[in-house]
């Protein structure tokens, strides 16, 4: 399924229930998602842009830029990002707040309809995990993860730890990891020819 707009801020016209938020950004079209928490943990409140103007979000976009999937601008290539709670908050979130914002994260994934889901730090990867793969999250420690391709029942799934916690070495492994799946086919991609006449593929996400 190809979507056609050509908004990069907030494709869709999502509109949670704040005055100030952090949309997604990017492709609306992208094969790869990154997945935040909030803008008072990642960033872009400012700017109005996910994973900038906050500790760590320069190395993430770092990384991403060396895995090809942002340009030298900081333009995704590719690539969506957004946030499990876009609302700028007052304080931290509570778990009432993430539950209220659930339908809205949920709708804007399903219609960008990555193959790759990018989830940051414990609260974005234990959200991905329990409700876009048949993983159990208690059993995951994220630091044994990160960069690791974890298969969902629907999205290939590459966690990371917050960009505040990585050593030169797990940025390097995260990047490492980006570059080799873009080298393969990572497509996750079904063929319903069969329930179809004649002897064609239908390939759907």
């Amino acid at each position: 399924m190809q979507n056609v707009t050509d908004r990069t801020s907030n494709p869709f016209g999502m509109q949670p229930p704040c005055e100030s938020f952090v949309p997604g950004y990017g492709d609306a079209n992208a094969d790869f998602h990154v997945v935040g928490d909030h803008p008072g943990v990642h960033g872009g409140a400012a700017s109005g842009v996910p994973f900038t103007d906050a500790p760590g979000a320069e190395r993430l976009r770092r990384a991403l830029t060396a895995a090809g999937l942002l340009d030298d601008d900081g333009e995704p290539v590719d690539l969506f990002l957004s946030y499990l709670h876009a609302c700028v908050p007052e304080g931290d979130p509570t778990e009432r707040d993430y539950v209220e914002m659930e339908p809205f994260f949920d709708a804007e994934l399903r219609a960008i309809t990555a193959h790759v889901l990018l989830p940051v730090g414990e609260r974005a990867t234990r959200h991905v995990l329990e409700n876009y793969t048949a993983i159990v999250a208690d059993d995951v420690d994220l630091a044994d993860v990160h960069g690791e391709e974890l298969h969902g029942s629907g999205w290939l799934v590459v966690p990371a730890l917050d960009p505040t916690e990585w050593t030169d070495d797990a940025e390097a492994a995260y990047v490492d990891a980006l570059r080799a799946l873009r080298e393969r086919d990572y497509h996750r991609e079904a063929d319903l020819g069969r329930f179809l006449a004649g002897s064609e593929p239908y390939r759907v996400r």
